[in-house]
């Protein structure tokens, strides 16, 4: 068990990584004029270049020589690579756009999907609690799409390709900075081409708004950095139940700040989509608390009968058996002499 003030510490960083996920709509309409494809190729090219550094400053090398020998992992990293600059550029497009509340919608529905894809994918059962989740989650995005006049797709394009992202992450299973290092290396090439072909065409807006806008632009690494490394301190300090909680942070920023600072509307029929997946996430939320207690109790339980086994196989120690007094002679003991 972690000690009281790495737990803390555990949570802050929580706080920290989901609250600046959260909060990250705020810092894309700074980038504008910049389109979201341009911003896109800014966060994969500056991204690695912050990784980088990183990597330099830990010294943590090693992982890429056995990287670059497992094939397999080169193209589930590839994957995920290709499947993450789909979640940014529609994201950030989203923002800009005006749509954060549909955007928050898709990372409230993640959950969901996960667990959708696990049981069509991964053939995992799913308890009784898991199952009115799902049902739950699938009619609030038909009342969500009534209400729209449309599906709401971009919140399901972020599930969707977020739960894949995660999906091909635990198959990979390299460290959080190791990863996005890997993944921006991919990633580079191709947007350092296309931000180059905008230098080119005389379209780019890099340097042509003021240092101030440039440096914005550059800073998109540490806005995608920073948020993984609290993240990372975060996951060894505190329980895996205690992230999951913390991950509905950033949605819930997300949605009120479309609501209250961007001013997007909410109509009736998409208040009740919201609460249908509110409901749902409350039910599976609860269902994971119970299980997780449940599972709890249980490995105590067999902790304690494993301590009372062996300790009846312990044999008790003997006493030792009593000593029959020496024989007596029958010829009288010399006395001994002064």
């Amino acid at each position: 068990m972690k000690p009281d003030g790495e737990q803390r510490a555990g949570l802050l960083y929580g706080i920290g990584a989901y609250g600046m996920w959260g909060l990250v709509p705020l810092f894309w309409p700074l980038l504008k004029p910049a389109g979201a494809m341009e911003i896109l190729a800014h966060r994969m090219v500056w991204s690695l270049a912050v990784v980088g550094i990183a990597l330099v400053a830990l010294r943590r090398w090693g992982w890429i020589r056995e990287l670059i020998r497992n094939p397999r992992k080169l193209a589930l990293i590839t994957v995920a690579a290709s499947v993450i600059t789909v979640n940014w550029g529609i994201y950030i497009w989203a923002v800009n756009s005006g749509h954060v509340v549909e955007a928050s919608l898709g990372y409230f529905i993640n959950p969901l999907v996960t667990i959708a894809m696990g049981v069509l994918l991964l053939k995992e059962r799913l308890r009784p609690a898991q199952w009115l989740a799902v049902g739950t989650g699938f009619a609030a995005v038909l009342v969500l799409a009534i209400g729209y006049g449309r599906p709401p797709w971009i919140s399901l394009t972020l599930a969707f390709s977020f739960a894949t992202y995660g999906l091909v992450k635990k198959k990979v299973n390299i460290g959080g900075l190791e990863s996005l290092a890997a993944e921006t290396a991919i990633q580079f090439f191709p947007a350092l081409g296309f931000l180059l072909w905008l230098g080119a065409d005389g379209s780019a807006s890099f340097g042509s708004h003021g240092v101030g806008h440039a440096a914005l632009l550059a800073a998109t690494g540490v806005v995608t950095a920073a948020p993984l490394v609290c993240f990372g301190a975060a996951a060894i300090r505190v329980p895996l139940s205690t992230l999951g909680l913390l991950q509905y942070l950033a949605p819930v920023f997300q949605f009120l700040l479309g609501i209250l600072y961007f001013h997007e509307a909410m109509p009736a029929e998409r208040w009740a989509g919201f609460a249908l997946v509110w409901l749902a996430l409350t039910c599976l939320t609860w269902d994971a608390l119970r299980t997780a207690r449940r599972t709890k109790a249980e490995a105590l339980r067999l902790a304690a009968a494993t301590a009372r086994s062996r300790a009846a196989q312990v044999p008790e120690p003997q006493s030792p058996a009593p000593q029959s007094p020496a024989p007596q002679s029958s010829q009288p003991q010399a006395e001994p002499t002064a």
